[in-house]
């Protein structure tokens, strides 16, 4: 736009420096967002070797049409990237990705023909470098517009995300929280209910684990606590539900499984626990011998998830006043109660 009343060779260079610079921002950008590891390897090289061969080109007298070709290329490789990145299929892959990348994408078939047409210059071709640059005009303010607002809405997009995750997902375990938790467990129940499958709950608390947090601090707690978790998940199938209810107390809800299933699953998992927690705490507090206690109950079909955990509850009470690093098996559920 000023080149017409600055008919300097500076203004050319830097508007097509800014042009190659900004696409290599663009796409920095997103290579930022989705988290790449070594974008800069691969993006830093090329935008340095891009800038050098079309500048090359121009100090080397090349035709307006030969830049016309190298700066096309060059566009249309950056929004081709772009395009990939957005359309990767991944768990996230949202349909305002969808949007944005096939947009880039077009916008990369543009400036490709672009280059091939001012390159071939066949006037005989239906592709024509007028009709060309005309579609090359269209894609890219449909790209300034489509990109620049959907950009910031990728970004609402991933912070709605992430305070969803933040509202399920209990940040120091990993587990599901206790909201999440009676709120999983409650369609496991009904799904359970209407396909006539057993479905059991178990109660689990760490033994000793004030006298953890009183001697070593509430670091080794902690630590005590992802242990516990990361131990747990490995010894659960996917379908089962656990989810952190506070402090040192956990739920696990185990669909198509009855009470001689369940009651296998929590010594299995006693054992397992007891083992990773005794290797992963202090030399010095060994003597604590830290172990889970577990109550365990099979729902009723018609029973509400509260209740079962009730009655799991008062088992795992029974488990700790006899001793802990045991199961107890919790009473059956009285007919017309919960």
């Amino acid at each position: 736009m000023a080149e017409p009343d600055l008919p300097y060779p500076g203004v050319a260079i830097a508007a097509n420096t800014a042009l190659i610079l900004g696409s290599a921002f663009e796409a920095a950008a997103y290579c930022t967002f989705f988290g790449f590891a070594r974008w800069r390897c691969l993006l830093y090289p090329f935008t340095a070797l891009a800038l050098l061969v079309f500048h090359g080109a121009r100090a080397g007298a090349a035709s307006s049409s030969d830049l016309v070709v190298l700066m096309a290329a060059i566009i249309a490789t950056f929004s081709g990237a772009m395009a990939w990145i957005l359309l990767r299929p991944d768990a996230n892959c949202s349909l305002l990705r969808r949007v944005i990348g096939v947009n880039d994408g077009v916008f990369a078939l543009v400036m490709g023909l672009c280059a091939y047409t001012t390159a071939v210059h066949d006037a005989t071709s239906t592709l024509t470098p007028g009709a060309v640059q005309s579609a090359a005009y269209l894609a890219a303010y449909l790209l300034m517009i489509v990109n620049g607002f959907g950009f910031l809405l990728l970004c609402k997009e991933q912070d709605d995300r992430l305070l969803a995750l933040l509202a399920t997902i209990d940040s120091l375990t990993g587990l599901i929280s206790r909201r999440a938790f009676f709120e999983r467990a409650d369609s496991a129940r009904l799904l359970a209910a209407r396909l006539h499958s057993p479905i059991a709950v178990m109660m689990i608390d760490i033994d000793h684990f004030k006298g953890l947090n009183d001697c070593f601090g509430h670091a080794t707690g902690d630590k005590a606590l992802r242990v516990f978790a990361a131990t747990a998940q490995q010894t659960l199938r996917r379908h089962d539900i656990m989810g952190r209810l506070g402090g040192e107390e956990f739920a696990l809800l185990l669909p198509g499984t009855d009470l001689e299933g369940a009651t296998q699953a929590a010594e299995r998992l006693r054992q397992t626990v007891a083992v990773a927690l005794l290797a992963a705490l202090p030399a010095s507090d060994k003597q604590y011998g830290m172990t889970v206690s577990i109550g365990v109950v099979v729902i009723d079909p018609n029973e509400h998830v509260n209740s079962a955990l009730a009655r799991a509850d008062r088992a795992l009470y029974a488990a700790k006043s006899g001793g802990r690093d045991r199961i107890v098996i919790g009473e059956p559920r009285l007919r017309g109660v919960g």
